[in-house]
């Protein structure tokens, strides 16, 4: 194979399509792109930057297969809200998102190229008890050999820890691809940082340094409910006012015991993770003279909030003949109030301060702007240029964007050396 024909699918900024393209630059084979399809105007901005002759078509769901040229190989990072972690995983009930992987299927069988790559997040594999992923294997094997595994981009020389699934197909005339034993390569925070860029000045930044230093600061997360050594929180740093040691003390024993499950059999409802409780429950593992009293004073600092506990509700709807489940928390107004730690991790202007000798979490559009790195005597936020280092895009990606575009066009693309490492696989097997 001396030329690869390709399509790019629900293109984003361009990352699979890059990834490709480094694969067959390594490979001494030359590409070139025949459509692509974007509706985002931030991402089609930026890729017009760095792809400046191609013409962009746009929503793939009203574009005929005729009206596409032939091609070997299609890519596509399809939409992934619906089934990722952080939404609520409504998959195929998602009449806007979920449904758009039938486009790509109505594309391979219509125009039935050499191979493909498919992208998405880790949670397709689990959605709707694997039901999901199984149909989406069952339906793209029944032209294609298909391979999948759940890649990290740790091991590919990027230093955020980022596991998507990947999912490649070849014609059955073809050889299986392998997506096992990838020569593995780390890096780390410090790798990708640039230097003496101006640091935050916030009062928030202001208060938080009040308390810690930035040595302190480094590698911690700064969240209400959660615990540990790495964690700071609101009260740690008296962000909504003066807590006592007593109060402290308090609020760190509720942050540990809202999580128990009794207190589910208590209320008589599901488990939920973090459960509101009642002076009652709380006294049983936190005795004080003036607790009710206490209660009240951080309700009114807003360190706690005074609320009904949540029941599980279901409800179902009918998608494609097939009736699907979804559930829903709302508040039980039958039950009594209690007590509950307020703020997540996106309830602050930071979330967490990156150690330079670690690697970053999973890296999403909410939280790009909350993830902040030590520079000099101070902390500022993320780069765009280090977002886009930590998706193994190369220094001379064009990246003209507004820095909250950024952020989210870097918070929904794709890890490029961990689809280059694919590309090559799938290319070796054509």
């Amino acid at each position: 194979m001396e030329s690869i024909r390709f399509i790019d699918l629900f293109a984003g900024m361009g990352g699979i399509r890059l990834g490709l393209q480094q694969a067959c630059i390594d490979l001494g084979i030359h590409s070139h792109c025949v459509f692509t399809s974007e509706i985002k105007s931030a991402a089609i901005s930026v890729y017009k930057q760095n792809f400046p002759s191609d013409v962009i078509s746009g929503d793939i769901t009203k574009i005929s297969s005729d009206d596409i040229p032939d091609f070997d190989i299609l890519l596509a990072g399809f939409p992934c809200q619906a089934f990722s972690y952080a939404g609520n995983r409504d998959g195929f009930a998602d009449a806007t998102r979920g449904t758009l992987f039938f486009d790509v299927l109505r594309i391979l069988r219509e125009k039935k190229p050499m191979g493909f790559i498919l992208e998405n997040v880790e949670g397709l594999v689990s959605h709707d008890g694997g039901r999901t992923f199984k149909t989406i294997i069952s339906s793209l094997e029944e032209q294609y050999k298909v391979s999948y595994s759940i890649l990290n981009a740790k091991s590919f020389g990027v230093p955020q820890d980022r596991k998507r699934i990947y999912i490649v197909g070849v014609k059955k005339n073809k050889r299986k691809v392998s997506l096992e034993n990838f020569s593995a390569s780390g890096a780390k925070i410090g790798d990708i940082l640039e230097k003496g860029l101006p640091i935050s000045k916030t009062p928030f930044m202001k208060k938080l340094l009040s308390h810690y230093s930035v040595e302190e600061l480094e590698g911690k997360k700064i969240k209400d409910k959660r615990g540990g050594s790495d964690n700071i929180h609101s009260w740690d740093m008296e962000l909504k006012g003066r807590v006592s040691k007593e109060q402290k003390e308090l609020l760190n024993e509720m942050l540990k015991a809202r999580r128990q499950h009794k207190w589910a059999e208590e209320w008589g409802i599901d488990w939920m993770d973090g459960m509101p409780l009642t002076e009652t429950q709380i006294s049983t593992f936190y005795s004080h003279p003036r607790l009710g009293s206490m209660l009240e004073d951080l309700t009114k600092k807003g360190y706690l909030v005074y609320e009904y506990p949540k029941k599980k509700v279901v409800s179902s709807s009918v998608v494609s003949g097939r009736e699907v489940k979804i559930s829903r928390r709302v508040p039980d107004e039958t039950k009594p109030k209690g007590y509950n730690i307020v703020a997540g991790k996106l309830s602050f202007e930071v979330s967490e301060i990156l150690s330079r000798k670690s690697i970053a979490p999973t890296l999403v559009a909410m939280d790009m702007h909350r993830i902040h790195v030590v520079d000099g005597t101070g902390v500022r936020k993320l780069s765009l240029r280090e977002g886009l280092r930590l998706f193994g895009y190369p220094d001379n990606y064009k990246f003209s964007i507004t820095e909250k575009e950024g952020y989210d066009l870097l918070g929904n693309t794709v890890v490029v050396p961990v689809i280059k490492a694919v590309a090559k696989r799938l290319i070796s097997s054509l």
